[in-house]
């Protein structure tokens, strides 16, 4: 009860400082401002990581940094994204499931409220982002990619996908790196430090935004990383999976009475395989029992997980530095930082060569379809997935000045919710028009009565799934789901969170109020 009424407390007159500070700012000569005490705000995103790949959502891999933010902030058990890289940073950035050329970018009004804004890190939007809610185009400084590029820079064959800085492409050498050999995740940071330690010799607030490729293939991690978790996965994917379950439930990410989806391949019957291996390639997408492998099948598959249990511990380990540089200059108390997963852990077969086992830079392989099903626990599918595997991340939200420690709360809420609560963070107003066109309207709300400790007012629909193929339309308790453009289904996630009792046949009507509501995104 003491950390909620802190909460209660604090954040009115944290809220009416804000306010004096910002009339006083806008008011005052430059000689005579008052310190603006708006707070600053640090996105981390990771990419393809599932829903209980970091420790305090019941992971084995270590991750005690996000852990710390997890146990002195909050986390919600629901919080949606977009089911894939594209489609989640797109709507991210304009606040819209599905906009088009009078969208804005939120930093752009961040800036325009006196915000200092730069980021490190993945860029990947949909076609129907305007140009000028890129990335280069809208911070002060970004540091970028796009998509999918190898970890160690160079790669041994070609530099397939370039680094941009601030649109101007990078040659590998160019490439600003603390740690040899250069590897994506560290320099990443290295980068966004050397922003952050710009904003900070600054009077103004700033947004960090830290997008991660960590944990998307290829699996590749530094041998160090890789060898803290050789051996542990021999267990295999049923007993870890299990084990991770059980975990959940004694550290309350979920109820008592949540039941295990059952294990399940990659039903994606729309992503296609490269040439070659078919033997290998027709099993890889398939769920099959530990126990039917060989010891040296096993001992693959061990390697496998053992380097991406790598790729998300050395993404905490960077993370631990963003957190130790924030606390050493005083900011940590008047920041919030935020971190989630762009989608569902990932089943694609994208391999290159089965022949090069993952790891170093030589090797481009991917993660099974059986260990993603381990990193969506306790959930059903995958990425692209309108289904909770791939459409339901983990969410951490620390702000010391704001937030109660050890929170764990329900939701749900969406990634468009940020947006908003951007905005009323830094007493910034939503356009009206751009150009002389309307605007859409905002499709999510401030999440600041979930932070304050209030109940959430929820009173928009949540999408998501990679397409109609995958779409998924969320109003209440009540959920439309399909994947492969098949029938859709129907769920309650209160009574049936991971989705095992498709009630469309028993609640047709239903179906179809929720079809038609979904129409008005995409019509």
């Amino acid at each position: 009860m003491a950390s909620l009424n802190k909460t209660i407390l604090v954040y009115p007159g944290l809220i009416l400082f804000i306010v004096l500070a910002m009339y006083a700012c806008m008011d005052a000569p430059a000689s005579e401002k008052v310190a603006d005490i708006r707070p600053n705000i640090v996105m981390i995103i990771a990419d393809d990581v599932g829903y209980s790949d970091i420790g305090c959502y019941g992971s084995e891999i270590q991750t005690p940094h996000l852990d710390r933010l997890a146990s002195d902030g909050m986390r919600l058990r629901t919080f949606y994204n977009m089911a894939k890289c594209n489609p989640t940073r797109s709507s991210l950035i304009t606040g819209l499931y599905q906009g088009g050329e009078q969208s804005i970018s939120f930093v752009n009004l961040l800036r325009d409220a006196g915000y200092s804004a730069m980021m490190s890190g993945k860029e990947h939007f949909d076609k129907w982002v305007p140009q000028d809610c890129y990335f280069a185009e809208t911070f002060e400084n970004a540091f970028t990619f796009w998509a999918t590029t190898e970890y160690f820079v160079p790669p041994v064959d070609t530099f397939q996908r370039p680094f941009y800085l601030n649109g101007r492409k990078l040659q590998p050498q160019e490439i600003h790196a603390e740690i040899l050999p250069k590897y994506k995740t560290d320099f990443i940071t290295d980068y966004a430090l050397n922003y952050l330690d710009t904003m900070i010799d600054r009077d103004d607030p700033f947004f960090l935004l830290l997008p991660y490729h960590a944990a998307h293939y290829p699996l590749q991690a530094r041998p160090e990383d890789i060898a803290k978790y050789r051996g542990k996965y021999r267990q295999g994917w049923d007993e870890i999976r299990a084990q991770r379950f059980e975990r959940m439930k004694e550290i309350g990410i979920l109820d008592q009475e949540v039941t295990l989806s059952p294990a399940e391949g990659n039903t994606n019957k729309f992503r296609g395989h490269p040439d070659g291996w078919d033997d290998i390639r027709d099993k890889f997408p398939l769920y099959y029992p530990w126990d039917s492998m060989s010891d040296e099948e096993k001992d693959k598959k061990d390697l496998e997980m053992a380097v991406f249990a790598a790729m998300v511990d050395r993404m905490d380990q960077n993370i631990g530095r963003v957190i130790e540089r924030l606390e050493k200059e005083g900011k940590l108390e008047n920041t919030l930082i935020l971190f989630f997963s762009d989608n569902g852990s990932c089943p694609f077969d994208s391999n290159v060569d089965f022949d090069v086992p993952p790891g170093p830079a030589e090797s481009y392989r991917c993660l099974s379809a059986a260990w993603a099903n381990v990193g969506n626990t306790p959930f059903r599918l995958y990425k692209q997935n309108g289904h909770e595997g791939g459409s339901n991340t983990h969410f951490i939200a620390h702000w010391p000045a704001a937030i109660a420690a050890n929170q764990i709360v329900d939701g749900p809420a969406h990634l468009v919710d940020l947006y908003p609560t951007f905005l009323e963070m830094a007493g910034a107003h939503y356009p009206a028009s751009k150009l002389g066109i309307a605007t859409q309207k905002l499709d999510g709300n401030s999440l600041m009565p979930i932070f304050k400790g209030e109940e959430q007012k929820v009173d928009h629909p949540f999408i998501s799934g990679n397409t109609d193929r995958f779409r998924m339309y969320r109003d209440g308790d009540w959920k439309l789901v399909r994947q492969n453009a098949a029938e859709w289904e129907l769920y309650n996630l209160q009574e049936d969170p991971t989705e095992l009792n498709n009630l469309a046949n028993d609640h047709p009507e239903r179906v179809n109020q929720l079809a038609a509501g979904l129409a008005e995104y995409y019509d």
